[in-house]
């Protein structure tokens, strides 16, 4: 599970052409920067107008069963669930991050971040709702980066498959079941 992540700005240089292109796209974006928490506008790229394009987006689907929001979908499991299966056909996005956060059972945070590189992109699904771009961030079994932490983590792209997830449907079903890569661990 993959419960709020983190974006940086003044780290990465990827990040932030990412959230100057947004910033020219909308006056008042609203977007947020920092620990990132479900239902918070943030940065996705996805494919628009024919390209990779930066779109603001609130991260959650709505939960028409409970309340809150649904902020991730198992990998292993989305293409047959409802809620999801159309925008995994069809409306796949990654989401850019410096890195994500977990909880051990002490309730103790730790984040989570690529070892060689300043930026951890995730993959996800994006939908409509009354209008308003959301997002929600697909997850997999956790591998040993996680041990002991949670059993489930974020389906980490490598910088060549991101262009591959969102724009390749014959790279669908091998991305969301590949083993994701270590990543190194800091409280």
């Amino acid at each position: 599970m993959c419960g709020r992540y983190y974006v940086d700005d003044e780290t990465s240089r990827e990040i932030r052409k990412i959230l100057e292109q947004l910033d020219a796209k909308y006056e008042n974006n609203n977007r947020k920067s920092g620990e990132i928490f479900p239902t918070d506008k943030a940065p996705i790229l996805a494919a628009f107008h024919d390209a990779i394009e930066p779109e603001l987006s609130a991260w959650g689907f709505p939960n028409y069963y409970n309340k809150g929001v649904i902020i991730n979908a198992r990998a292993e499991t989305a293409l047959d669930k409802k809620t999801f299966q159309e925008s995994i056909f069809n409306r796949r996005c990654v989401i850019p991050s410096n890195g994500f956060y977990e909880w051990d059972s002490a309730k103790k945070k730790f984040l989570f971040k690529r070892k060689e590189s300043d930026i951890l992109y995730m993959a996800g699904i994006y939908n409509f709702y009354q209008e308003e771009c959301r997002f929600v961030i697909l997850t997999t079994q956790a591998n040993e980066s996680m041990a002991g932490i949670h059993n489930r983590m974020p389906v980490v792209l490598d910088g060549e498959d991101t262009e591959k997830w969102i724009l390749d449907n014959n790279s669908t079903t091998r991305i969301l079941y590949q083993n994701p890569p270590l990543l190194r661990r800091t409280k």
